[in-house]
């Protein structure tokens, strides 16, 4: 069963799409920051990220650059899921590693899971 860590501090967001997620029989871990989630990832080496950037403490541009700089877990795909929709943003993101970038307000909970599956293949 794959694995996805969930690295979001809005809660009923993280709610949703590990309730979503579940039901297509995905495993999740969940982190409210970027520390936690740094860790999780070392720990679990989940078989994705979904990754939030606006986090409290270190935000999710520091933390994909530090998956991306540790050849142990740089193969981990991670979509970043963000409300900063400019494109300088998604530029950045995707530059750093990011396999896909999704605006929350332009997918709904359902695209953003057939974005995961996409990745997963």
């Amino acid at each position: 069963m794959q694995k996805i860590l969930i690295v979001e501090d809005d809660k009923f967001l993280r709610e949703l799409i590990t309730r979503k997620l579940t039901q297509e029989n995905f495993t999740i871990s969940e982190a409210v920051d970027g520390e936690e989630g740094l860790k999780k990832i070392k720990e679990e080496k989940p078989d994705l990220v979904l990754l939030d950037l606006i986090l409290p403490g270190i935000d999710g541009f520091e933390v994909l650059t530090k998956v991306k700089d540790d050849p142990a877990l740089a193969p981990i795909p991670v979509i970043i899921l963000s409300n900063l929709g400019q494109r300088e943003d998604v530029e950045k993101g995707l530059k750093l590693g990011a396999v896909d970038y999704l605006v929350k307000a332009h997918f709904t909970p359902n695209e953003i899971i057939e974005k995961v599956k996409t990745a997963l293949k």
